[in-house]
């Protein structure tokens, strides 16, 4: 017995598609000198971070600060009295994680 064989169809511009929306999240954090630590954050095709989560956490994994970039694609927050790691959510699999020890003035 034949049986039709059905295909997925893909619409001939979703892999071009795909690709024109392709990125990496970009993340930079500095100490402030005044206890405080500011990330910027955007992406490598140009787009800002308004609004992505950006989250503090200890070395237990214990959320300290969450927070979201501003208009201006940052995030100011007090400097943890732990150790800890700043993570940047850039979506789809697109997080940023930077260890604090590495955040200098």
């Amino acid at each position: 017995m034949n049986r039709p064989l059905v295909l997925a169809s893909i619409p001939p511009l979703a892999p071009a598609a795909a690709a024109a929306y392709a990125h990496n999240a970009i993340c930079d954090c500095f100490d402030n000198g005044d206890e405080t630590i500011t990330c910027e954050g955007g992406f490598s095709d140009g787009a800002k971070a308004v609004g992505v989560p950006l989250r503090v956490l200890d070395t237990a994994g214990k959320v300290l600060v969450d927070g979201k970039m501003s208009d201006k694609s940052d995030f100011t927050f007090p400097k943890p009295k732990v150790d800890f790691r700043v993570e940047f959510d850039g979506g789809q699999g697109h997080i940023v994680t930077i260890d604090g020890r590495d955040i200098e003035q």
